[in-house]
């Protein structure tokens, strides 16, 4: 057994709690040529934030947000979630403005902030050191993978070690830290993806998010696809490679997620991960068997 975002929250805030997520017109390092272009292979135009809420004004984005959602939750508890492109690549006076407005409505009683490793200079983590003071933050980093190899390939745009670092300077601020991985990408055997897991374990990651590698239509992944230069994992395989990983886990960490889906509309392959509600049912059986 592992224990759950769900499990987490309930936790840390005694009911349950929905992420709003929101678009707040970040880019990224990797694509606006400051360290490369065309960003991760896999990575589609909306920045990984195919189900952002967009727009200007973040309360009015978070408020659209919680209508959409508002009827799958009673507690009227949310998190603020900063997902599309890089969302600490700006400059400090933009960042503390955008955090800070995401953090007023009552209704809102954490902050969560996804973004890369190399894009963390101390100013922005003394500023998130000081949100977490006022409304706990999490602050979620995109590995993907240790292997540098794979890095290379995928475009990621940075080496490991940047992560590290990064972890080590954001818990010594006590900002609690997210890694984001993903089971499948080309050219990885079960030996790199676990290698990956227990490396984010040593340098201390407070959770995981486990990413299945699917194929966006446009992104870079698609054309070698279609070249047929590489596979996409079964559901079987997948679950297998990630019963292996969360084996790795400590009991302190927190599985954030056990798969991930991009939109329908855009989905190329695997085409069983669309049908989201049999793959959920599917891991959690096998994980718990």
């Amino acid at each position: 057994m592992y224990k759950t975002l769900s499990e987490y929250y309930i936790e840390k805030f005694e009911s349950k709690i929905y992420k709003l997520s929101i678009n707040a017109g970040f880019t990224c390092p990797n694509r606006d040529g400051t360290c490369g272009t065309g960003g991760c292979i896999f990575c589609s135009g909306n920045g990984s934030g195919e189900f952002a809420e967009s727009g200007e004004d973040i309360e009015l984005s978070l408020e659209k947000a919680k209508q959409k959602v508002k009827a799958k939750i009673k507690s009227e508890k949310y998190i603020a979630y900063f997902q599309s492109f890089t969302n600490t690549y700006a400059d400090i006076n933009t960042l503390k403005e955008l955090f800070y407005a995401a953090i007023k409505p009552d209704y809102i009683v954490g902050l969560a902030v996804a973004t890369r490793p190399d894009c963390l200079p101390q100013e922005v983590i003394t500023l998130l050191s000081e949100i977490n003071k006022i409304k706990p933050v999490s602050i979620e980093l995109g590995l993907q993978t240790s292997n540098d190899k794979t890095a290379d390939f995928i475009n990621r745009g940075y080496k490991t070690e940047i992560y590290f670092d990064a972890v080590k300077r954001l818990k010594q601020e006590n900002l609690e830290v997210v890694t984001h991985i993903i089971i499948g990408l080309p050219n990885e055997t079960e030996e790199d993806i676990l290698k990956t897991t227990a490396d984010a374990v040593s340098c201390g990651t407070d959770g995981v998010k486990f990413h299945l590698l699917y194929v966006l239509r446009g992104t870079k992944l698609e054309e070698l696809y279609k070249k047929k230069k590489f596979e996409c994992l079964t559901l079987e395989k997948y679950a297998k490679i990630l019963k292996k990983c969360i084996n790795l886990l400590p009991e302190n960490i927190v599985v954030h997620r056990i798969t991930g889906d991009g939109a329908k509309r855009d989905l190329i392959a695997p085409l069983w991960s669309a049908d989201k509600k049999r793959v959920l049912n599917y891991l959690n059986k096998y994980l718990n068997s």
